[in-house]
């Protein structure tokens, strides 16, 4: 399998690009997706490059970097990139009817974690203090949003986290990961582990 690393590139965008919202007055203004923009359709991708923050931008590229490779290594760059775009992009075009802006690679991370659960369903990784498999660490996590969602709905919002991009994201993910998996019946592998500390230090900081 090819393996192009566009994972790590991606972020690496978005590194760029947050260095030139920093630099660049009215950079982040330009690429932002909010209501008044629904004409200028890049904005759906490009937004997604986009941070609000130091601490948001460190959070979105621990979980792309370290989810994100591993999904590119089991369907493949070409896919991974396609993943990528069409989980943050329909994740864009629903949030945006909730929110009055929306910016991050959070909605394509999402997707990538839905992905994730549907090829790899089995894989261990470590969440909410215990090994468990990803489907089901993917329950908890949704379950999650799911309450800030609520929670943002009905005008208690948690926080400012942006929960429905999330669930949306994941959803399309979900959705996805069906038609990337192979469902042939494969050789038995040795089984995939996520250590540990990377996975916690991604769950306190990205989920909570």
């Amino acid at each position: 399998m090819n393996y192009k690393y566009y994972a790590l590139k991606l972020a690496v965008i978005c590194v760029i690009a947050f260095v030139l919202q920093l630099i660049i007055p009215g950079f982040t203004e330009l690429f932002l997706l909010d209501k008044t923009k629904y004409l200028e359709i890049w904005r759906f991708a490009t937004a997604m490059f986009l941070h609000g923050g130091a601490t948001h931008l460190l959070y979105n590229m621990f979980a792309l970097i370290l989810f994100g490779s591993i999904v590119e290594g089991v369907i493949g760059s070409r896919k991974f990139l396609i993943l990528f775009f069409v989980t943050g992009i329909f994740a864009n075009i629903i949030s945006i009817n909730f929110y009055s802006s929306s910016l991050g690679a959070s909605g394509a991370i999402m997707g990538v974690i839905g992905a994730l659960i549907i090829v790899r369903p089995m894989m261990t990784v470590w969440a909410f203090n215990m090994p468990m498999p990803m489907f089901v660490a993917g329950i908890l996590w949704a379950a999650g949003d799911i309450i800030g969602a609520v929670g943002f709905l009905t005008g208690n919002p948690l926080n400012n986290t942006g929960n429905i991009a999330h669930l949306s994201g994941m959803g399309f993910g979900l959705i996805i990961g069906i038609f990337f998996r192979d469902w042939r019946l494969e050789k038995k592998q040795g089984r995939l582990e996520i250590p540990e500390h990377y996975a916690r230090k991604w769950e306190d900081a990205y989920m909570r």
